[in-house]
């Protein structure tokens, strides 16, 4: 068994909720670019000159719960300091039409355009 091929058993599991497409998807999409593995769309794929020539020393893969255990640890170094950001903004009144058409307005804060 593969880390992509849950079973019953591992379903509740971190890695095959996150990790790869399984077995059956593997094989379909290799079927329909017409590779036989997924060493061969790599060789065709990948420039030799980018392929790793060495074998990656990886860890064994954490569970879901060591995650969020070290995730949560490193949150808690984690020092607080006083805010510095808009320091110099003092409270103003901002009339509505400014608050609407420039403050409020998505045209100045994302790239997407509206039949986007």
């Amino acid at each position: 068994m593969t880390a992509s091929t849950p079973t019953t058993e591992s379903v509740g599991e971190f890695e095959p909720r996150h990790i790869g497409p399984r077995d059956a998807d593997r094989a379909h999409m290799l079927s329909v670019l017409g590779y036989s593995d997924l060493d061969a769309l790599t060789d065709a794929a990948v420039p030799d000159v980018v392929k790793a020539t060495h074998e990656l020393t990886l860890p064994p893969a954490a569970t879901e719960n060591e995650v969020q255990t070290e995730l949560r640890d490193l949150a808690q170094r984690n020092v607080v300091r006083i805010p510095m950001l808009g320091m110099g903004y003092y409270p103003c009144h901002t009339p509505a039409v400014i608050r609407r058409n420039v403050l409020e307005n998505p045209a100045w804060y994302t790239a997407y355009t509206p039949y986007q």
